[in-house]
């Protein structure tokens, strides 16, 4: 059980980033707790059967009328299904393929919708809006969310310092709200507060809860599900094209909150130099870049020491000097050997206009369309965002169209485990075999993960058909426990055999003797498993939600099939292996 666990919990450890910091210690939780439960099992166990129970076995009480009753009506079900092996093996094998082409095709997000309790509205105005504009603006949305009945408490905070590691400009505000929601009230809250605010003219708003936009801004530098990402060089044309995206983008199911990256254009100098003019004087364009660049901006040049404070030197114009247009073209330049020219002389100075912004991605200017995702999963939303802006918005020659968000960390985190989890489940193969000393049983013991599959997937649909990282990780651990049952009940028709029974008088008598154990077993997990999955939606059960509701669905389709697919195939497919006469213990 230690080694199975140990090689199905595997793909967690290989999990870098947040998701790592998230789902690591679950597998570590879970890994911790099968060890303590393998020595308890080894050693405080026996010794209280000893003591519990009696020397001589007398103290084992007769069946109880419900277990007498649940043996009663199991029995002759096996014996039914012991006459129709094959048609039972083929509609397990086809309910198992039915239901993983149905995860195939089910929605895909990175992690479960969060519900905190409370929103992160980030609001933003024109870049270059003053203090009072933005406040006045601002307020505006502030008011109603004060007035709105679900709203407990409002904060605002608008700029931040120039020192701060995420400085931004007074037209940025962020909003943290308080809810207080009733069951199920949520989505009818958000889709109201999105409407109001939507409506108000200048304003460009993010609706998010604080940890989900962290998590967001962590794994794919946006604070939002969807980025749509357009290149190219012109940026009078991104700035085009980012206005037809978001336009389109408005159009899609499920897509909110879309919003084009501020941008504004800020009157500018832009400075050309004249290639006949520099040669003449001896200079390049980029020595003209330094003097300019120096000019302005200034160039350390020495350090000076005050005591023991050490302190730049720095040479630039004087802050007294005019900044105006017509007296930097007058500004005099070194063109060498003590020769003097007007800035102007040497270069086009012009006047114009351009965006107060240039981002940048991988060398590339780019501009950015984010969106929000609710009411469908992010990964179908993703997609249709970015066929919607390939066929409604065309590209230019050298422009091009990429999307980024949290749904490329979900795929990365998907193929790691799935990768993983074929190799581990190849290992608990190799281990079952070296158990059994036939692949024929060690096969027989797997058959037990499409098995549980079953009410994994069914889980998975119920809650809304959207596997996330908790619903993968819960998949994980009912393949730990999913072969449980298979192997108790192969290690006792072995020792019936040996015993001297036939093959169907062991799967028999093998079966009914393990009914008691294998629902013991799986109502102990259930019953743990159920108020966890009781709080779905309540917040703090987002992780454990999901997850909890694939292992006990996946838990009760696997132990029901478990009871009539494994005598079945046992009977129908077994060979004698004598190997098996010193009964050896099972990892």
């Amino acid at each position: 059980m230690l080694f199975r666990s140990l090689m199905v919990f595997a793909p967690l450890f290989f999990l870098s980033g947040i998701e790592g910091r998230l789902l690591v210690p679950l597998g570590v939780a879970y890994v911790t707790s099968i060890s303590a439960s393998l020595v308890v099992a080894l050693s405080i166990t026996p010794v209280l059967c000893w003591l519990l129970l009696g020397r001589t076995g007398s103290a084992l009480a007769a069946d109880g009328r419900v277990v007498r009753m649940l043996k009663g009506l199991y029995r002759p079900t096996v014996r039914a299904t012991l006459r129709y092996p094959v048609p039972i093996a083929l509609a397990s094998l086809c309910g198992a393929a039915a239901a993983m082409i149905a995860l195939a095709n089910f929605g895909r997000s990175f992690l479960p919708e969060f519900n905190e309790g409370s929103l992160n509205i980030a609001a933003a105005t024109a870049p270059g809006t003053s203090l009072e504009t933005s406040n006045a603006i601002v307020g505006r949305l502030e008011r109603y969310l004060v007035e709105h009945p679900a709203v407990t408490s409002v904060i605002r905070s608008t700029g931040r310092a120039e020192r701060d590691e995420h400085a931004m400009d007074v037209n940025f505000s962020e909003l943290e709200v308080g809810l207080k929601l009733k069951r199920g009230q949520r989505e009818e809250v958000l889709r109201d507060i999105r409407q109001q605010v939507t409506g108000i003219p200048g304003l460009s708003v993010n609706v998010g809860q604080p940890i989900s936009h962290r998590i967001e801004h962590l794994v794919s530098g946006v604070r939002a599900s969807v980025a749509v990402k357009i290149f190219g060089q012109d940026l009078d044309q991104l700035r085009s094209l980012g206005q037809r995206a978001e336009a389109t983008l408005g159009s899609v199911p499920g897509l909110v909150d879309v919003a084009l990256e501020q941008q504004t254009e800020i009157p500018q100098i832009v400075i050309r130099p004249k290639a006949t003019e520099l040669g003449a004087f001896g200079m390049t364009p980029g020595e003209l870049s330094r003097f300019v660049e120096t000019a302005m901006v200034g160039r350390k040049v020495a350090d000076f020491w005050e005591a023991e404070r050490v302190h730049d030197v720095v040479v630039r114009f004087p802050e007294s000097r005019p900044s105006d247009f017509e007296s930097l073209a007058r500004t005099p330049v070194d063109v060498r050997g003590e020769r003097f020219a007007e800035l102007r002389s040497v270069a086009r100075v012009e006047k114009t206009m351009g965006p107060n912004l240039i981002n940048r991605e991988n060398v590339q200017r780019r501009i950015l369309v984010t969106a929000n995702v609710s009411g469908r999963d992010v990964k179908s939303a993703a997609a249709d965002a970015l066929a919607a802006v390939k066929n409604g918005v065309p590209m230019p020659p050298g422009y091009h169209v990429e999307l980024g968000g949290e749904f490329e960390r979900e795929a990365a985190a998907t193929r790691t485990i799935v990768a993983l989890s074929a190799l581990a489940i190849v290992g608990m193969f190799a281990l079952l075999w070296v158990a059994f000393r036939s692949w024929r049983d060690a096969l027989m013991v797997m058959v037990n993960l499409p098995l549980a599959l079953v009410g994994g997937v069914v889980a998975v649909w119920i809650g809304g058909a959207v596997v996330t990282l908790a619903s993968l990780v819960g998949f994980i651990t009912l393949f730990g426990i999913a072969a449980r049952n298979g192997i108790m009940m192969l290690t006792h028709y072995r020792h019936l055999l040996r015993a001297g029974y036939s093959t169907e008088d062991a799967v028999l008598a093998g079966s009914v003797e393990r009914l008691v154990p294998i629902l013991m077993t799986a109502l102990t997990a259930a019953l743990a498993l159920i108020p966890i999955v009781l709080s779905a939606g309540e917040p703090g059960a987002e992780l454990q939600a999901p997850m909890s509701a694939v292992i006990l669905g996946g838990l009760t389709s696997s132990t029901l099939l478990n009871l009539l697919v494994i005598p079945a195939l046992f009977a129908r497919f077994s060979r004698p292996t004598p190997a098996l006469a010193e009964s050896p213990a099972l990892g």
